[in-house]
């Protein structure tokens, strides 16, 4: 049997969903609580299987306590809120789940409470694509920061640029100035300075903006 906590400031709704999940072969909601911090209390005693979250309620919403539910119990979002911010925010806190007031079926959440309970997660539409874009940011980022290192790594081979002479390179590129440059690598102004005079001469540069560029552009 799958023991569900119903975590919702109204009523009405806390009694529809019971009504729905104790017909559901299965499943039974065990406790029902109208706040966020009464709900944390219920999870620790209860240990439910799973907890059916709202965001929007008095005393503690459900991002405030997410993290301490996620740690008690598996959680499925289910609110009115399809924002992508909270979506991610949600789902980066520790919700397993997350279903948006009618962008669901009652056969869906019965399905999403088994998926949840089992291990698995469920998503509504808008928390989908949200989740997609997600990774598809992340993808994103990642092969730029692959083609960046790529296009350095070009760079120190087609010019001949030794290690300090590299490491003075992609300071400057964060556009640290040449007392912070020589700080964090310990060495004096003097020296990053000649350093930098090397390097342009290798890059066939003549100021900072152009070397940060050729450091960070194509060979």
């Amino acid at each position: 049997m799958i023991s569900v906590l119903v975590v919702d400031d109204n009523p009405i709704v806390r009694e529809a969903l019971r009504g729905y999940l104790d017909g559901c072969p299965g499943i039974q909601v065990t406790a029902e609580a109208a706040d966020g911090r009464h709900a944390v209390t219920l999870a620790a005693a209860e240990r439910p299987a799973v907890t059916l979250l709202d965001h929007r309620m008095p005393v503690a919403d459900g991002l405030c306590v997410l993290a301490e539910l996620a740690a008690l119990t598996r959680v499925l979002v289910l609110t009115s809120d399809g924002t992508a911010e909270l979506i991610g925010r949600m789902l980066r806190g520790g919700a397993r789940g997350y279903l948006v007031h009618g962008e669901f079926a009652p056969e869906d959440l019965h399905r999403a409470v088994l998926a949840v309970a089992g291990g698995d997660g469920w998503l509504s539409p808008a928390a989908a694509a949200v989740a997609a874009a997600a990774l598809r940011d992340h993808a994103d980022r990642e092969a730029a920061g692959r083609a960046l290192a790529d296009r350095q790594r070009r760079v120190r081979a087609g010019f001949g640029l030794t290690r300090r002479e590299q490491d003075v390179l992609a300071l400057l590129a964060q556009g640290l100035p040449n007392a912070a440059i020589a700080h964090r690598l310990l060495l004096t102004e003097k020296t990053v300075k000649n350093h930098l005079q090397h390097a342009f001469a290798k890059l066939g540069v003549t100021n900072r903006t152009e070397a940060a560029l050729r450091w960070n552009g194509p060979a």
